[in-house]
């Protein structure tokens, strides 16, 4: 009996080791098969499947909607006298007086049975009535995703990124702004730490003479190459969805920036670093076959910004603040705006907004000299980083413009920035920029800031809270030649 117990006892504890084993296995696998699980599924959202219609037999769960069965009258009638039965004395009127009971009771079911269908008839029109005014919504939102309204572009993603499955420890938390001229999404998703996925535990193993668990560690290198390849195939998914959720190819270009909320262990106290950004365009994207590439590799390739040590939490410079994404601007002129006392950028005076400019960039620590105003109404202006080694001199460029900046703009600033042997070229534009802009910029020394990108800078560094309302009769100066 004690051997038994101890035989079962010692295959108890190597099944459950067994079982911590196929769980670490699990958690590496789940981890190495993020992409190829997302290029499985379909990213878009279903509308028609949204569309509510309601179901009759949902409205049994109320029991007093709960139809009877059709009251029958021959159900409630006496069974017919019989012949010999007329001859009894008073037979004849008690036999009527019953049927004159049962037609009653027969008509008070009819009624009752007539009451509880009107009953359902008016709970079924509410349901329908509920159920109209959702798809009439969904109709709407959808119209307005096709039209690429801002609003709803972010909310139809958010739908999309919260639908989709990772790992256990990915804290899937999305922020997410649209920009309308450059057809640009920008998305900041939260990803995991290295301690939050990736196991400290190689693989258990049972001592059968001691009746110990010994653990074996996994190598840190192994567990930051894992985290590495994890977190790079996590950015693909979600350029991934970017594109193929697009119901009509709304979005152009998109830019992903991972970060991690955790505690600096310095300070102790919570810090948000940005270990990834990545911008890419539907163009470049469609050469990728994501079925086949190497994730790290390929973020490479895309010239994405990404942390040399994400495990140790250095934080990179994410490619396009998404604080900086939101227009701002105002579409139509009414009576309230008569009472907003921000400045108008496109009213200030050519020189007023050399200067304003001039200011803004003093005021986030360079030194700035300007240059003569080019005949495109364009500011140029010469600014210096006094920082070492990631210093040096910087073109700036700023045009008040109403339509979106070409790219001929941004090759132009490139050139200029060659010529000038400068470390850096901004172009900064009241409106913003078009897909063929931002292919171009990849990847180079170069910085597009939009309109919503300005007023917030000027707010943030200058603590000038100005706006963009566009004059009806604003013509775009002809460009240089």
């Amino acid at each position: 009996m004690e051997k038994v117990a101890k035989q079962v006892f010692v295959e108890g504890r190597i099944a459950q080791i067994e079982e911590e084993n196929r769980h670490l296995e699990s958690t590496i696998g789940a981890l190495q098969s993020i992409l190829k699980k997302g290029l499985q599924g379909t990213p878009k959202i279903n509308f028609a499947k949204l569309h509510q219609q309601p179901i009759e037999s949902t409205l049994n769960t109320d029991p007093l909607l709960v139809l009877p069965n059709k009251p029958v009258e021959t159900a409630f009638l006496p069974p017919p006298m019989g012949w010999f039965s007329k001859f009894v004395p008073g037979a004849v009127d008690g036999y009527n007086a019953s049927v004159a009971r049962a037609k009653s009771a027969y008509s008070d079911a009819w009624e009752s049975y007539q009451a509880v269908i009107r009953r359902r008839e008016a709970a079924f029109a509410v349901l329908q009535a509920e159920a109209d005014k959702t798809n009439s919504e969904l109709d709407k939102f959808r119209a307005a995703l096709l039209a690429a309204e801002p609003d709803a572009v972010v909310a139809y993603y958010k739908m999309v990124y919260e639908q989709a499955e990772y790992p256990e420890g990915f804290p899937q938390e999305y922020q997410l702004a649209f920009s309308p001229e450059s057809k640009q999404l920008v998305v900041d998703v939260q990803f995991p730490t290295l301690a939050d996925v990736v196991p400290t535990i190689e693989r258990f193993k049972y001592v059968k003479s001691t009746n110990q668990i010994n653990e074996t560690k996994k190598p840190e290198k192994v567990r930051q190459a894992v985290y590495a390849e994890a977190i790079s195939q996590a950015t693909l998914r979600c350029l991934h969805d970017a594109f193929k959720a697009d119901p009509a190819e709304v979005i152009h270009v998109a830019v992903l920036n991972a970060y991690l909320s955790t505690v600096d262990p310095s300070t102790g106290r919570e810090i948000k670093p940005y270990i990834i950004s990545v911008r890419i365009s539907r163009d470049e994207f469609s050469t990728l076959d994501l079925h086949n590439v190497e994730p790290i590799a390929c973020l490479k390739r895309l010239h994405a910004s990404v942390s040399r040590s994400p495990a140790e939490l250095v934080a990179i410079k994410p490619l396009v603040d998404i604080n900086m994404c939101d227009p701002r601007f105002i579409q139509e002129q009414d009576v309230l705006s008569t009472l907003d006392t921000r400045p108008n950028l496109m009213e200030l005076t050519p020189s007023q907004f050399e200067s304003l400019i001039t200011n803004l960039f003093q005021k986030m620590g360079l030194e700035t000299k300007l240059t003569q105003a080019s005949r495109d109404g364009g500011v140029d202006c010469v600014a210096y980083d006094s920082r070492p080694v990631l210093g040096g001199k910087v073109i700036v460029q700023a045009k008040r413009y109403k339509n979106t900046v070409g790219v001929s703009a941004v090759r132009d600033l490139f050139g200029t920035v060659h010529n000038e042997g400068a470390c850096k070229g901004i172009l900064v534009t009241t409106s913003g920029y078009g897909r063929a802009a931002y292919d171009f910029a990849n990847g180079k020394p170069l910085e597009l800031i939009t309109g919503g990108n300005l007023l917030y800078m000027l707010k943030e560094h200058s603590g000038i809270d100005a706006k963009i309302v566009m004059p009806d009769d604003w013509i775009d100066p002809a460009p240089a030649v």
